[in-house]
């Protein structure tokens, strides 16, 4: 490792990548649990993140959940330290832009880059902070470690490992194919400096019997100089949450079954959160799957609108692709609507927006629930705990989640969904249709508690004649998921060069 800065005193190792969905945040990830495991003070660190998939920290602040999967690899609480900039696009030029977890603006992406110098500094104080206090600092780098035309407006990549001090690891996707272009035209096109600061190569997502790549490894090796420390083979069946869309959009078309609870969640131009589905995706009673179109919905017990960035743009959308007929006939037929945060807002019967928050107006809902939304310039982020106050709730149940809106959402006939109990005064949350078949909520993650889930699903099954399962087996679901990270890592030792990379931060091996 080279000098560190004198107020800085963490060791830095920086995870660049050959392009995006290279598998850098999952790498990420692991290095950082495989140095816990170590005894070592680990925290991570990616400048700038593009992503509306979001959480919200204790204190309010906003930040990319892959920090948040990284931060819980390192065993910490989620701090907006960990990712400084966050920019959540709007449309294709424009971006919210959330600054060390608030809105600093919203912009075009030419002024984003004018303002480099100054979102550079913001970036280096949030780093300082953090590697005051942690030993080793694993940076995320974001798409290519080359992208030539984007060198001078670079905030995240080189100028991070530069101001880190940071040796690099560079991660390529074999899966994609290509990766010897991959590899060797990212190597060629870095300068000798950067160069150097590249100490080893990961090949990522490999496929196959691993010893047919042994000669790939040492064509590599021998044409960039530099050592190739592990290849990663694919991992079927990893449950953890991916920074973005990418893999919705691969997804196979998954068959609706009569023995299992069937749930279609829309899939939005601008769907933020979809996270907040992947425990409901974890049980064995479920089939869920995301859907494009109104035919699709065939066969679903429950749909799901998620939330949105753009929650009038997304509702267009749905009416002009024919989706609010058919959600209002599959309601008049049995199915379950749910709407979470920007789905929750469009099931009402209008959207507002006398602050032009997405531009002015306004625009009738999809008229499932009796509650009107305006939308309003200051964003509310909050964490939650709240318990159930459905009329068709068998018991009260306790959910945990937060808050990440732009609007208020008021409807005098409708019955709430929640109760949050975590300010100081309770107050509700949601409305829900006298018959309990259709609901909305501001709550992400409100499916991520067992209890409140595995009573939730349970109440669909009895609507289909089918038996209860037992609250342990949703439990279990849980426990499982939580130990998706220590079943990543397990997996990254026995395929990486561990020894070379704490060798390299100045660690025991």
């Amino acid at each position: 490792m080279g000098n560190q800065s004198e107020e800085s005193t963490a060791q830095a190792l920086a995870i660049l990548g050959t392009g995006s969905d290279v598998g850098k945040s999952l790498v990420t990830a692991g290095i950082c649990r495989l140095l816990v495991r170590r005894g070592v003070k680990v925290a991570p660190f990616k400048a700038q993140n593009m992503s509306l998939n979001s959480f919200v920290t204790r204190d309010g602040g906003e930040m990319g959940r892959a920090q948040v999967l990284q931060a819980e690899a390192c065993r910490l609480e989620p701090h907006v330290d960990m990712n400084p900039i966050l920019l959540k696009p709007e449309a294709d030029h424009t971006s919210q832009v959330i600054v060390q977890g608030k809105v600093w603006n919203t912009q075009e992406a030419k002024e984003y880059f004018r303002n480099k110098t100054a979102l550079l500094k913001l970036v280096a104080e949030s780093y300082e902070r953090l590697a005051k206090i942690y030993e080793v600092m694993v940076i995320e780098g974001a798409g290519s470690a080359a992208e030539m035309n984007l060198r001078d407006r670079d905030i995240v990549n080189w100028p991070v490992v530069e101001m880190a001090d940071a040796d690099v690891i560079l991660v390529a996707d074999i899966d994609r194919g290509g990766v010897f272009a991959q590899v060797i035209g990212t190597i060629d096109l870095l300068s000798a400096k950067e160069r150097q600061r590249v100490k080893g190569i990961v090949i990522n997502k490999f496929r196959g019997d691993l010893s047919l790549f042994e000669d790939g490894v040492q064509m590599i090796e021998s044409r960039i100089g530099i050592p190739v420390l592990g290849v990663l083979p694919y991992l079927r069946g990893l449950e953890l949450d991916q920074e973005d869309s990418l893999d919705l959009d691969r997804a196979q078309p998954i068959s609706f079954l009569p023995t299992m609870v069937n749930i279609a969640v829309l899939l939005l131009p601008h769907m933020s959160n979809f996270t907040d589905f992947n425990q409901l995706k974890a049980e064995s009673d479920v089939v869920l799957r995301y859907v494009r179109s109104p035919q699709e919905l065939e066969g679903a017990d429950v749909v799901c609108v998620p939330g949105s960035k753009t929650t009038i743009a997304d509702l267009e959308y749905l009416k002009k692709e024919g989706f609010a007929e058919a959600l209002m006939d599959h309601c008049h037929g049995g199915t379950e609507i749910v709407g979470i945060c920007g789905g929750f807002q469009m099931l009402g019967s209008q959207i507002s927006d006398p602050q032009k928050v997405e531009g002015g107006g306004e625009i009738n809902g999809l008229g499932l629930l009796e509650v009107r939304t305006e939308l309003v310039k200051d964003k509310k982020t909050v964490q939650v705990n709240a318990e159930t106050v459905f009329i068709h709730a068998t018991s009260v149940c306790c959910v945990e989640g937060y808050e990440i809106h732009m609007g208020v959402t008021q409807g005098e006939s409708c019955q709430p969904c929640f109760r949050i109990i975590s300010g100081s005064d309770p107050v509700f949350d949601g409305a829900c249709r006298d018959d309990g078949h259709v609901w909305g909520t501001y709550i992400h993650g409100v499916f991520d508690q067992p209890g409140f889930r595995r009573l939730w699903l349970n109440r669909i099954r009895g609507r289909k004649g089918l038996p209860a399962v037992a609250d342990e087996v949703s439990e279990t679901v849980s426990r499982r998921l939580s130990s998706a990270l220590d079943q990543w890592a397990d997996h990254m030792e026995t395929h990486i060069n561990m020894t070379f990379i704490l060798t390299s931060l100045g660690l025991k091996p």
